[in-house]
């Protein structure tokens, strides 16, 4: 026989973890000295220590180790334990990957990025939204895109159904265009109202957003864009919808009259907050 502290040396075991294995019945020692309370070992349970150590590297619990060691359990069952282990492992590894993705996402961002604002891009689902709308084609963004927000927010102060959230544009062009632009400025409601020959009225649908923030003025949307796409062919994803402009906190020289949310409201470009939506989903294999 071994005492406890022979038998950890020879099996490599700590003592700390060989009397744990005794507590929760796993590995009991053959005897133990009542006069000294010594514990003691035997070669003939290295076989099981073995086991133990062998289902532990697998990841298995202590507790679900001991239901793996008890006689009574059926073939069968014990392969559904493998089994279900199998899809942990499987489970962890791919959010694993994800996370390995994501990291080389920003190290291709960082090597990309001239500029010291840097940009995190983070994958999350928008929930569907009322929306009062006009979708028109613009010569040119800047003026006319406001002159448009305008109309619409005047109509929705009206008709008093200005929700306190942001609003936003989705540029519908398949490909980028400076000139003759087919945007869809929308803008946030408490409740359904009329629709007019110019406004729309219906709810914008939700999807599963690949989102970048940004800081001041609109000319930095470029230098945002170039990391969202970075990120989204690092992850595999594919797009699935159009670019949405998300208006977070933005300029407005009119906001009583429009009846605004102050909240939202910044008085220098250089405090402008805004969002960029893209509509993604993996890439099927």
């Amino acid at each position: 026989m071994f005492r406890i502290g022979d038998f950890s040396r020879l099996t490599r075991v700590s003592v700390k973890m060989l009397r744990r294995y005794d507590e929760i019945g796993l590995l009991t020692p053959i005897y133990v000295d009542p006069a000294t309370n010594y514990r003691y070992y035997t070669a003939d349970q290295l076989p099981r220590l073995n086991r133990i150590i062998a289902l532990k590297d697998l990841g298995f619990s202590l507790e679900q180790i001991g239901m793996l060691l008890n006689e009574h359990l059926s073939l069968d069952e014990i392969r559904g334990m493998l089994k279900l282990r199998r899809a942990e492992v499987e489970q962890t590894v791919h959010r694993e990957q994800q996370r390995l993705a994501q990291i080389e996402a920003h190290f291709r961002i960082m090597t990309h990025t001239e500029h010291e604002q840097s940009y995190d891009v983070v994958l999350r689902k928008v929930e569907p939204q009322l929306m009062a709308t006009i979708r028109q084609r613009v010569p040119s963004f800047g003026q006319p895109i406001a002159q448009l927000f305008d109309e619409v927010e005047a109509y929705v102060a009206q008709q008093q159904a200005r929700a306190v959230s942001c609003p936003l544009m989705v540029l519908h062009d398949a490909e980028y265009r400076a000139t003759d632009c087919d945007i869809e400025v929308a803008v946030p409601l408490t409740h359904a109202i009329p629709a007019t020959g110019r406004v729309g009225v219906y709810e914008l649908s939700g999807a599963l957003m690949a989102c970048v923030v940004y800081t001041g003025s609109y000319a930095r949307l470029a230098e945002a864009l170039h990391t969202l796409l970075i990120w989204v062919d690092t992850n595999a994803m594919t797009t699935t919808g159009p670019l949405r402009e998300v208006y977070l906190r933005f300029g407005a020289a009119n906001r009583e009259e429009l009846q605004l949310p102050r909240t939202f409201i910044a008085n220098t470009s250089a405090l402008y907050v805004t969002e960029i939506q893209l509509p993604v989903e993996p890439q099927r294999s």
